[in-house]
């Protein structure tokens, strides 16, 4: 039941992760009333491919928002405001009934290969986005996916009435309201209201020059109302129909906006089996090495930066699974958890491992590279090395991607002041003091954990009036419960470290992707 300090009106926000439904209570101070949680399944036909069924999304919705009212005791009538997030790209064909043609194309799903590469024979202002045409375009995004459903299955394609991002797909679903979320238009689908809005020329050389008329031509700012709740889906979630619903987006920028990184000076670091690295610039913010400056993306008059990894913790758990099952065991029979088991004997060891660098390429590199035939690398192995410096080598090596992504974001004239972090890594002190060290920028740790449902929220009381602004609701819901300083002496003994590791990739890349072509 709802606890007795916290009083109504209360916020529901819906998270439709990669492997679940998430809906979360919020009460207007940010406080975390309830979660609930429903899986589903990723379905992989071929290698490269990863689809979704629509249908299983709203089942997981129905389940996870009955559950969060039961278990919370929330009555409908006390939800003021909705808002959600989803996963982008994950495209949705739909009919004009709003029904799925077919399977969603998720958004790690590269079967757009051929077809993203066409954006490296054109000059356009699109590109801007991919490093200012520095970085090759990535067959996750949109127009890609676009064009080799109209080239692979133009039954689909044609048959579709939209063509849309599972945020735009859910929108539609909740209010009967067609629209495109700015986040998802500028950060995936190339749209700039500073340069007039879609780039058509460029669409038309990728090959789906017409798909614009499979796009709702409402762009819409995030936290903006974009109708009520219809009466269909306020009875399949048992909430009140006309339930003010505000326009969400992608799930790593509610995340962003639930850490309060929602003006410039600041860096969201998501943390879980990859890194997401975004904050918000005044100015745009163009250069080699990352993406953006996304316009009006999260908070309209502002530009959005982002750079990531594409493994981290993920590359922690395949260590921790493959060579250090003894260390696993003994903490699992110990009921400990052998993360902070393996931290506890990593802190003990020196700066630079003993001269051992790692970079942490195990999937490819998402920035500064964007390269997807980069692989993990590691350099200084002796007779002495030993798991425990493997593993805070590994640690490390996150860190130094995050600072090389800080670097290119400083190089083009962007200088954050601070980190905020949220994710799994900000269970281990040692790793977020790490980050700091290695950086050189305090990191901050926020009330609540799980930011992104935060984020959505927040986007909740905004469409509802309930505050003016995103910048509002993020001073009055967001609340700092820890910052971490840098050790000055740590953060210049790693700085020689930071080189090695910035230097290694360039000399492997070549070697690497012809014994990634070897395999294919």
């Amino acid at each position: 039941m709802v606890l007795p300090d916290y009083e109504g009106p209360f916020l529901l926000g819906i998270d439709f992760g990669t492997e679940s439904c998430r809906a979360a209570i919020f009460d207007l101070q940010g406080h975390p009333i309830g979660f609930a949680a429903t899986p589903y399944p990723t379905h992989h036909p071929r290698p490269g491919r990863a689809e979704q069924d629509p249908g299983d999304w709203w089942e997981a919705l129905k389940a996870s928002v009955h559950r969060v009212m039961n278990e919370t005791g929330v009555r409908a009538k006390d939800i003021a405001s909705i808002s959600y997030d989803a996963t982008t790209m994950t495209v949705v064909a739909m009919d004009q009934n709003g029904q799925a043609l077919t399977r969603a194309i998720m958004w790690m799903d590269v079967r757009a290969t051929d077809q993203s590469a066409r954006a490296e024979t054109i000059e356009h202002w699109a590109r801007d986005y991919n490093g200012q045409g520095t970085m090759p375009a990535t067959a996750e995004w949109y127009p890609f996916k676009a064009a080799w459903l109209r080239e692979n299955d133009p039954d689909t394609y044609h048959a579709a009435y939209r063509l849309v991002d599972a945020p735009d797909w859910l929108t539609f679903r909740l209010t009967g309201e067609w629209t495109v979320n700015i986040n998802s238009a500028a950060q995936r689908m190339y749209y700039n209201r500073d340069r007039g809005g879609w780039p058509v020329e460029f669409y038309e050389h990728i090959g789906c020059g017409d798909v614009f008329e499979k796009l709702p031509e409402r762009v819409v700012d995030l936290g903006s109302p974009v109708g009520g709740l219809t009466p269909t889906a306020a009875a399949d979630l048992g909430l009140l129909p006309g339930t003010p619903v505000a326009q969400g987006c992608a799930d790593a920028w509610a995340g962003q906006i639930g850490l309060g990184v929602v003006e410039p000076g600041k860096i969201a670091v998501i943390t879980g089996s990859s890194h997401v690295i975004t904050g918000q610039s005044a100015n745009p913010a163009y250069g080699a090495g990352f993406f953006g400056g996304f316009t009006d993306s999260v908070v309209k008059g502002q530009y959005t930066v982002e750079g990531g990894l594409v493994s981290s913790g993920s590359v922690l758990k395949w260590f921790k699974d493959n060579f250090a099952r003894d260390i696993t065991q003994a903490a699992e029979r110990l009921d400990m958890n052998p993360y902070r088991v393996l931290d506890e004997r990593a802190s003990k060891l020196p700066i630079g491992c003993d001269g051992l660098i790692i970079n942490e390429y195990f999937q490819g590199n998402r920035t500064p590279y964007t390269d997807s035939k980069a692989r993990g690398a590691m350099l200084g192995l002796t007779l002495a090395t030993n798991p425990e410096l493997m593993y805070r080598a590994i640690e490390e090596a996150v860190c130094y991607g995050v600072a090389h992504n800080l670097k290119v974001f400083k190089d083009a004239g962007f200088q954050p002041k601070e980190l905020v972090a949220a994710g799994g890594a900000t269970k281990s002190k040692q790793w977020m003091q790490m980050h700091a060290d290695v950086t050189g920028l305090p990191v901050v740790l926020t009330e609540v954990g799980d930011a992104v449902v935060l984020g959505s929220c927040m986007l909740a009381a905004v469409g509802a009036g309930l505050y003016p602004s995103i910048q509002d609701a993020a001073r009055n819901m967001v609340r700092e419960t820890e910052r971490i300083e840098p050790d000055p002496a740590a953060h210049e003994e790693y700085q020689f470290y930071l080189d090695k590791y910035m230097r290694l990739y360039p000399q492997v890349q070549q070697l690497s992707h012809e014994i990634v072509d070897r395999q294919a």
